[in-house]
């Protein structure tokens, strides 16, 4: 007597492979979508932090020491486990009157979106602020 229902071992394997493949396009195209999220939190703080550091302006007078409060370095933070660590802040501590914010993006590791004191708010490749000893630059940009 012969069994003419169900499937073959032929056929299931193959349901298996392409359900294997399909998830696997789905997951990469998660992994992209995530990066790019963690790029739009980079830049949403980022640039928010031009208001904390006007609000810090009102308070003290300066930029002195900016960089160390407790708002900015909140951000910092946030902003530092996002990208693996990569943002420099730089405050009227390293460059009188001015003040500059740079972290690297997610998905583009050689971007950077960087806001100063003058109004810059873009993206750049390459980092272009320094907080080096003794080359510290305050505005964004070649």
């Amino acid at each position: 007597m012969r069994y003419t229902k169900g499937f073959t071992l032929i056929e299931i394997l193959m349901v298996i492979t392409i359900i294997g493949i399909l998830a696997s396009v789905v997951l990469a195209s998660l992994n992209i979508a995530r990066n790019k999220s963690a790029d739009a939190l980079i830049i949403q703080t980022v640039t928010n932090m031009r208001a904390e550091a006007e609000l810090f302006y009102d308070d003290s007078g300066s930029y002195l020491d900016m960089c160390d409060a407790a708002t900015i370095l909140g951000a910092l933070d946030r902003v530092s486990s996002t990208n693996g660590g990569v943002v420099t802040c730089v405050d009227g501590g390293d460059v009188s009157e001015k003040w500059a914010i740079e972290a690297r993006l997610v998905v583009s590791t050689d971007e950077y979106y960087c806001v100063d004191n003058s109004g810059v708010s873009e993206t750049y490749v390459g980092s272009t602020v320094s907080s080096s000893s003794g080359s510290e630059d305050g505005v964004c940009g070649p």
